[in-house]
């Protein structure tokens, strides 16, 4: 189980070969990888400023693992997030889960990635042709995060 917080980019296969080595208890391995999009709707993205507090952040990403953990049986997970500026196409964030079982390895990333997308505490500031605005969460976002609220069903 890891959390990690970084300015750098990061190697998506080797991310993934570090959770399988030496395991053989692994019946399934999900993961997911966000990009920067070059689009918001239909205005051009140049540029994506990701900014947050460490300790806050660091918190919010171990708890919201630890919550995946208890709901699903999961032998491994990987909640990584970068931060600062970044351009259209680099990668912003992975999430990985491995289980025994597919259905919670899928489930267990997508309720990461729900958290991830309406309550991880990062301030996210894309950069246009006509200047900066900053990201706020979508109703999207926040309905996905509520399916959540029902028991596991693992």
């Amino acid at each position: 189980m890891a959390v990690r917080i970084q300015r750098e980019d990061f190697d998506l296969g080797e991310e993934l070969h570090l959770i399988r080595a030496g395991r053989r208890d692994l019946g399934a391995l999900v993961s997911f990888t966000g990009l920067v999009r070059d689009r918001h709707g239909a205005a051009a993205i140049t540029g994506l400023e990701i900014e947050h507090y460490p300790a806050m952040t660091r918190r919010a990403l171990e708890a919201i693992e630890r919550e995946a953990a208890a709901r699903w049986p999961l032998q491994a997970v990987l909640i990584l997030h970068r931060y600062g500026p970044l351009a259209p196409g680099d990668q912003i964030m992975m999430v990985a889960t491995a289980s025994a079982h597919r259905a919670a390895a899928f489930e267990a990333a997508e309720f990461l990635m729900d958290f991830l997308k309406s309550r991880a505490p990062f301030w996210k500031k894309e950069t246009t042709p006509e200047g900066a605005r900053w990201v706020d969460a979508r109703a999207s976002d926040e309905a996905a995060l509520a399916r959540w609220h029902a028991p596991a069903r693992s």
